[in-house]
């Protein structure tokens, strides 16, 4: 088995405190640890390659998944009820209704799997999805060391920081540790550690290095980054493949994968196209809108008021406050004929980039631009939630603020007139500064 540094790079201080924490299998560990961070920090695969590695007995759970506590606790016991066989070799199932029957059966799955006296690991992955829950469940996890009398340790792995965890009643008060972005030369080394074996390191390390110059100023995140270099990198060795240029011939390397890299720039996230497709696209070497049928924008699929809401979005993004009144209210009275005049000095606002907008003016847009009246119901806010974790919103404002939550449309001008299509809402009208 390799050296734990050699499989989880970039991460030596966050690794040496775990294994500090976790000290030798039959001594109390700590309760509770909550390890936050954003995403693709590598939250997840240090704690699954540092449990694993060390043959600790453990149980990893995603929240997601597990959407309601009794699925929740069901799924942490027959894990531990599989420590020592397979999955297929386990037949019985356990069923659990509430804590009371998970503390119970806890004691007894861990002492039949003769893990009683050692320190088992539960890891809950997303558990931000805990709060959506009932509200005894944190604490109870928090102090199931005490509640079992057994050597456990819940771990939490979540995004966000444990002030929006801790309950107003307060609780046990878990181990919390950090986990910061990769930087540029933290990025660097991991990807170039993906080396294909047919090629040198030093090779792949100078794709990696023209990669990250494209994309690190738009995209940190290392699982997309990574599907990126994977993505592009035939395209970058085809001038070698071919024999038209050698390894250390960066320049021409260079001028053959830029305006494919340009092109890649506009999947960034969206995972507009699948692999196979996005290599067809570089085989016929067309325009990303030349390719019919493989564009997201040709197939949206959301649901009926969440349309609204991002072309509402977008128009809050690139119009002006002050136009509002003009394409939102039936009776704005009289406006100055000069007004309506554009300045041939003025930039455009598509050329600036999207401006952030309160909640508040997203909302009187919406119900300016929807047919029927609409309620600010729970929907309607769940709908605008789901909008940001699928990155067609950014939220850059947080409710603690003064002025409330604000956001910004980071879609394009062909992704939402697709969308206005479905609904068959004239979008241009309201878009004057690009006509």
């Amino acid at each position: 088995m390799l050296p734990l540094e050699n499989v989880v790079l970039c991460r030596e201080s966050q690794v040496s405190t775990l294994m500090a924490l976790f000290g030798e299998r039959h001594h109390f560990s700590f309760p509770s640890i909550f390890i936050y961070g954003h995403t693709a920090s590598g939250k997840t695969y240090v704690m699954e390659t540092l449990l694993k590695t060390s043959e600790l007995p453990h149980v990893i759970v995603n929240c997601v998944e597990c959407f309601t506590s009794r699925i929740l606790l069901e799924h942490i016991l027959n894990q531990l009820n599989c420590l020592n066989s397979s999955k297929d070799e386990c037949t019985s199932y356990i069923a659990c209704d509430s804590f009371n029957d998970f503390v119970r059966l806890f004691k007894k799955v861990t002492q039949d799997q003769g893990v009683d006296d050692q320190t088992v690991y539960i890891v809950l992955d997303k558990a931000e999805y805990l709060r959506e829950m009932e509200a005894n469940l944190l604490p109870a996890f928090l102090r199931l060391q005490e509640l079992t009398n057994r050597n456990v340790t819940v771990i939490f792995l979540s995004q966000i920081v444990w002030e929006k965890f801790r309950p107003n009643t307060g609780c046990f008060e878990p181990f919390i540790m950090y986990f910061p972005d990769y930087s540029i030369g933290h990025l660097q080394k991991i990807l170039s550690h993906d080396h294909p074996p047919e090629y040198s390191a030093d090779f792949y390390a100078a794709y990696i290095n023209i990669l990250l110059g494209v994309f690190y100023t738009v995209c940190r995140d290392l699982k997309e980054l990574r599907h990126l270099a994977a993505l592009n990198f035939s395209k970058y060795c085809e001038p070698v493949v071919k024999g038209e240029a050698n390894e250390r011939d960066t320049r021409k390397l260079w001028r053959n994968i830029e305006p494919h890299l340009k092109k890649a720039m506009h999947t960034v996230y969206l995972r507009e196209i699948s692999s196979s497709q996005w290599e067809k696209l570089q085989h016929d070497d067309t325009e990303m809108g030349q390719l019919k049928g493989l564009s997201a924008h040709a197939h949206v699929e959301l649901p009926y008021y969440s349309k609204f809401i991002l072309i509402a979005a977008y128009l809050a993004s690139y119009n002006p406050t002050r136009t509002d009144k003009r394409f939102f209210l039936k009776h704005h009275g009289k406006i100055k004929k000069a007004s309506l005049m554009k300045k041939p000095e003025k930039t455009s606002n598509h050329l600036l980039g999207p401006k952030p907008f309160p909640l508040d003016r997203l909302l009187a847009i919406l119900y300016s631009i929807v047919d029927s009246r609409v309620a600010p119901t729970a929907n309607i806010f769940s709908q605008i939630t789901s909008l940001v974790k699928l990155q067609l919103l950014t939220l850059v404002g947080h409710d603690d603020q003064l002025d409330g939550p604000k956001y910004k449309c980071t879609v394009s001008l062909d992704f939402v007139r697709a969308i206005a299509r479905t609904v068959n809402f004239d979008i241009i009208k309201y878009l004057y500064d690009f006509l």
